[in-house]
């Protein structure tokens, strides 16, 4: 007997019908006086996505950053070109990061969010934000510094707003084992692998449940805000201050970089890295296209095939500025959409987390949606937030990919030249 072939729809195509159901859902209890089923019945399931979430957030971020620096291990024969190829993924990074900071702030999508209904959504999530300010308000001028350093690392795994702490714990485990050497540490290296592919693995799942829970945790929105319509008009705000962004990067900021610092013509820089953006774009995953931005980079830009082996996979695993970049305008954009004020140190606070955690962000779809729940967490922001944005993310992450993607070519064309002399 033949079995009947069924057609399975893309996660996202399912994100996002079950966004759209959950807002019908949300409007049709609102018409008929369900809200209190919407509550009790629905909303709770969204609570769960969000939970399992936040439950993958850990040993995601504390297995991929130690996989990630024992994986250069053979950093000593390019320990020239590892100090620059870092020294320029994170400082790109950090620039991306503070062009989301600014066109958010400067924008301000959430403030076409109705500030009444703003207030609702406060007022629900109240006991988290004022549980975090009134840590903040005992905080001296250098506990952000102190509180960095854990000083019982099963406290800091127990406590999502202490990622930081956890993230201090992996990169310095991540150091004492490469100086104890390759050959010792071959079994932890072979248990990280592991470790980091199983967790993929329990992302995927939880990845393949989001479009349930984005539609209960939609439904649920729409009765707690009454259905207020600003919330969409914020969210279309919101969709091109993020567009705006990445292009702003892949456009102007990378040609720049290729025009001051390698001898690369800009016009040929774009021919040749247009196809992979394109490839890029279509899978959504950096580490899928890792074979064709080396193919790229290698026969079209003229970079040396030893500084593409290294530069270039180690790109795919911590140069994430599209990431970044989208991240920091979400992060924000739904504190804003809340009625949060983020204070200057909590914005310093997403500028850190986010640089350090894109190291640990897989370069798979959906792979920032848990690395963000951590982030949100630490500064104070009710990480059920992040169903305003999972509905119209797909689009959005395509695009980071591509973003992405360029960053590790632009840093790979500026390290080699200098490398060759």
């Amino acid at each position: 007997m033949s079995k009947k072939s069924k057609i399975k729809f893309p996660v996202y195509l399912r994100i996002m019908t079950g966004m759209c159901v959950g807002i019908v859902a949300g409007l049709v209890a609102l018409s008929v006086n369900g809200q209190q089923f919407v509550t009790d019945w629905v909303k709770p399931w969204g609570q769960l996505f969000i939970r399992l979430l936040q439950l993958v957030a850990v040993p995601l971020v504390f297995v991929s950053l130690i996989k990630g620096v024992i994986g250069m291990s053979d950093i000593g024969k390019f320990s020239k070109m590892g100090l620059k190829t870092i020294g320029m993924y994170m400082t790109t990074t950090v620039i991306a990061i503070l062009i989301g900071v600014t066109l958010v702030t400067v924008v301000k999508p959430g403030r076409f969010f109705d500030a009444g209904q703003a207030g609702i959504l406060e007022e629900t999530y109240s006991l988290t934000v004022n549980t975090v300010m009134e840590e903040q308000s005992k905080q001296g001028p250098l506990s952000f510094f102190e509180e960095i350093v854990p000083n019982n690392i099963i406290n800091a795994i127990s406590d999502n707003r202490r990622m930081l702490q956890i993230i201090f714990f992996a990169l310095m485990f991540g150091v004492a084992a490469l100086s104890v050497g390759k050959e010792k540490i071959k079994p932890v290296i072979d248990l990280f692998n592991s470790l980091n592919d199983i967790i993929l693995r329990m992302i995927d799942y939880v990845i393949q449940t989001a479009p349930y829970g984005v539609m209960a945790l939609m439904a649920g929105l729409v009765v707690d805000t009454s259905g207020d319509i600003g919330l969409f008009s914020a969210l279309a705000v919101y969709g091109v201050t993020v567009v705006f962004g990445l292009l702003f990067l892949m456009l102007c900021f990378y040609p720049l970089l290729v025009k001051l610092f390698t001898q690369i013509p800009v016009k040929h820089f774009i021919k040749s890295v247009y196809p992979l953006q394109l490839l890029a774009f279509s899978t959504s995953s950096s580490s899928a296209v890792l074979p064709v931005t080396m193919d790229v980079g290698k026969n079209k830009l003229g970079v040396n095939e030893e500084t593409c082996s290294f530069v270039m996979p180690l790109g795919a695993t911590i140069n994430m500025d599209g990431t970044s970049c989208f991240q920091t305008i979400s992060i924000i954009f739904i504190a804003q959409v809340l009625g949060l004020d983020l204070s200057i140190a909590q914005i310093f606070t997403i500028i850190i987390m986010t640089t350090l955690s894109s190291i640990g962000t897989p370069g798979v779809p959906g792979g920032s949606y848990v690395v963000m729940t951590m982030v949100l967490t630490s500064v104070g922001i009710p990480a059920q937030g992040l169903a305003l944005i999972l509905g119209i993310d797909r689009p959005l992450d395509m695009l980071r990919t591509s973003v992405n993607v360029t960053g590790d070519l632009v840093v790979s064309t500026i390290v080699d030249p200098k490398e060759k002399n």
